[in-house]
């Protein structure tokens, strides 16, 4: 199934028109809201709840295990006999340390800006798909718009398995879903996977000077640490490049190491994380069997000098690869409603491979940039919400399928 009609190129600034104070109320009143991912996300779900009841619009909740956090998903044109999902994150990353001269919940309009944590990543897009509701409920178009709020994305994209589990007992089969992260608005069909894990070990203290009776945890884990780097190493030599990415094959890194007490004591303790970032295409899995397989080599010998001494591992998060078309429907749409002839491939991770893998062709494409992101003074040009204004505003005139 495509959509029609084709690509045209996108509007100049001064063709685009202002953003519209209600859409702007929005994304304000949800920029203002703290949802680090440490906290609840609870007061944002409930205010999109609310807003979408005054409509007539019955949300589908999910929480976590705690009740302390909810995904949402709601029909925007119930009875119709597929949809197109509008899929957005409601937490964000936090700002401690950052140097900012805003207050970074302030929601400031300064300069053709919008200022504060999440405008650009993501409430931008969030709060013009909400102001854009009641014409989707309206619309003449053949299929519905469905609306994905999750939570804890930025630490895991732990909450969307949830909604989507949700999404399926509910008999709702999308036709397609369309991820709004910052991609200036130039629809994207690609991203690395992002896999992260903790590895624990556990040696046998002693005095430094009695070596011989110990297992020192620093030196075995830092064994490991070394193969993660020849098999960094190993992919930026050897992996067949996929063009268009900043650094086009996979990756592997230690982000954090702790471990030992004192100078003159043999460390019984340590601990690293570490991540590999895979091309599309490329077995996560299969590396880091690779490195568990490494570490039990390792500890036959551990274990002759203490039986408790070894490797254990943790699962941090596992957010797949994404890989889309520019041949999909779903990516054609986005660029018609984008108004752009291009696509492109980001570095950053979403639950694009996400809904891909539950079978729901999906694309990327949302305002502003990632290089706005996580910083300091985060913001989201104006100029960008025209455009996912107009990007709104055309999906609930898509009156044909073919």
């Amino acid at each position: 199934m495509s959509f029609a009609p084709s690509p045209t190129l996108a509007p100049t600034p001064a063709t685009l028109p202002a953003v519209s104070p209600r859409a702007l109320e929005l994304i304000q009143a949800l920029v203002r809201m703290n949802t680090v991912s440490d906290n609840s996300n609870l007061e944002l779900i409930h205010f999109v709840r609310d807003e979408l009841a005054r409509l007539g619009v019955a949300s589908r909740i999910t929480t976590n295990a705690g009740k302390t956090k909810a995904n949402l998903f709601a029909t925007l044109g119930e009875g119709k006999p597929a949809g197109i999902i509008l899929s957005g994150h409601t937490d964000t990353v936090p700002w401690d340390g950052q140097d900012w001269t805003l207050d970074p919940l302030s929601a400031a309009i300064e300069g053709g800006r919008l200022y504060g944590r999440g405008s650009c990543d993501m409430k931008g897009f969030i709060g013009m798909a909400l102001a854009h509701a009641g014409d989707f409920l309206n619309s003449q178009a053949p299929f519905a718009v469905h609306l994905a709020l999750s939570y804890d994305e930025e630490v895991g994209c732990l909450g969307v398995r949830g909604l989507i589990a949700d999404m399926k007992d509910a008999g709702i089969a999308p036709l397609a879903c369309i991820v709004g992260e910052p991609t200036s608005m130039v629809p994207a069909t690609a991203h690395k996977g992002v896999y992260r894990y903790k590895c624990c070990v556990r040696g046998k203290e002693a005095h430094s000077s009695l070596t011989p009776q110990s297992v020192n945890a620093i030196e075995m884990a830092a064994r490991v640490v070394g193969k993660l780097r020849d098999m960094a190493e190993g992919f930026e030599a050897n992996e067949p490049r996929y063009e268009g990415f900043d650094v086009p094959f996979s990756t592997a890194s230690v982000g954090q190491f702790h471990g030992g007490i004192a100078d003159n004591v043999v460390p019984r303790d340590a601990e690293f994380r570490y991540e590999f970032r895979n091309l599309p295409g490329a077995d996560a899995l299969a590396m880091q069997q690779e490195i568990r397989a490494y570490a039990e080599r390792a500890q036959p010998a551990m274990k002759k000098v203490a039986p408790d001494a070894g490797f254990s591992f943790e699962t941090i998060c596992e957010v797949p690869a994404f890989l889309g078309s520019a041949g999909d429907d779903v990516t054609k749409l986005a660029q018609r409603l984008a108004g752009s002839r291009e696509t492109t491939l980001v570095a950053f991770g979403t639950e694009a491979g996400i809904f891909k893998g539950a079978g729901i062709p999906t694309v990327v494409c949302g305002p502003g940039s990632i290089t706005q992101a996580h910083q300091p003074d985060e913001f989201v040009s104006l100029e960008q919400l025209a455009r996912c204004q107009e990007f709104m505003a055309g999906l609930t005139k898509t009156s044909e399928l073919r």
